[in-house]
């Protein structure tokens, strides 16, 4: 059964990053007051790189997803060991 995993989901007060994963694809829906985006990628580093593309999404946000993001590996590599 395939399921769909929230591997991450960053709220700030100007919008709203998630990593969705589901069968060996990543979706990324990004969103802020006005605008949203989502779009889906073979990978985790793949769909970061391209949230880097996305203008309306700040930089706070942007550094804060990643961040999310890169707990969000170590933790799942922490247990994967």
């Amino acid at each position: 059964m395939n399921v769909t995993r929230h591997f991450s989901d960053t709220r700030t007060d100007t919008g709203r990053v998630r990593f969705l994963v589901h069968a060996g694809r990543v979706a990324l829906i990004a969103e802020g007051e006005g605008w949203q985006h989502h779009s889906t990628h073979p990978s985790l580093n793949a769909a970061a790189l391209f949230l880097a593309t996305l203008s309306r999404v700040s930089g706070p946000l942007y550094e804060r997803a990643l961040r999310d993001l890169e707990r969000a590996q170590r933790f799942e590599q922490a247990f994967a060991a």
